[in-house]
């Protein structure tokens, strides 16, 4: 087999100019994208380092409100696309991003299944620079426009927390979009804050800040 490989495979070309830059702009000298913060070097976590080191963007066209053009938006994209399954889609909880998925996606393709770990926008690692509008609709229509351009089969989408909230209301809107849905411990949209705008402004503060801090995506491994 070895013999037939390297009877088949051609030699490899010397690098050149353009190849070596785009191997620089992909990754850093650890291996990680360079777009990732550089606390990313010292996770600690065998799986989230592995999977870290497969983030990737790809552009997304959006037009939101005053918002037009592409989103290079961050996610883990299957080695191989499986056609005869329906492609697995991972979503996230709050404030957090696809690294969330580290011990599982792993295990997904094992079984060989196509799957996707997608930072839903506004979060994650994506390029925000031009910051669109991440209101629930952009959120939405964010993730059919990735699943339009590069998914493009229905598929079995998965949501913990608030990311079973966005995707309990992308396959209300696009039904045709998903074949199969999987909710984990599901939150939900409401209208208005109820009681919680007559807190203190210190107290509500604090919340968020206790809420938002040990979420970041690259601590608490």
């Amino acid at each position: 087999m070895m013999g037939f490989l390297r009877m088949v495979t051609p030699p490899a070309s010397p690098p050149t100019k353009r190849s070596r830059r785009r191997r620089r702009v992909r990754a850093n000298g650890d291996g990680f994208p360079v777009f990732l913060p550089k606390e990313v070097k010292d996770i600690k976590d065998p799986f989230a380092r592995a999977l870290a080191q497969r983030i990737v963007r790809i552009p997304v066209p959006l037009q939101m409100g005053n918002f037009r053009g592409c989103v290079m938006s961050s996610c883990i994209k299957p080695i191989v696309q499986q056609h005869d399954k329906s492609p697995v889609v991972l979503l996230h909880c709050f404030d957090s991003s696809c690294l969330e998925w580290r011990r599982t996606y792993p295990l997904l393709e094992q079984a060989s299944l196509e799957t996707w770990a997608i930072d839903v926008l506004g979060w994650g690692f994506s390029d925000l620079g031009k910051l669109p509008p991440c209101d629930a609709a952009s959120k939405r229509h964010h993730l059919f426009e990735l699943w339009k351009t590069y998914i493009k089969r229905p598929m079995i989408l998965v949501g913990p927390s608030l990311g079973a909230t966005v995707a309990v209301d992308f396959t209300a809107t696009y039904p045709e979009a998903v074949d199969k849905l999987v909710l984990i411990n599901a939150n939900a949209y409401s209208e208005g804050t109820g009681a919680l705008k007559d807190l203190p402004k210190s107290i509500a503060y604090a919340g968020v800040r206790l809420k938002t801090l040990p979420a970041f995506p690259l601590v608490n491994f």
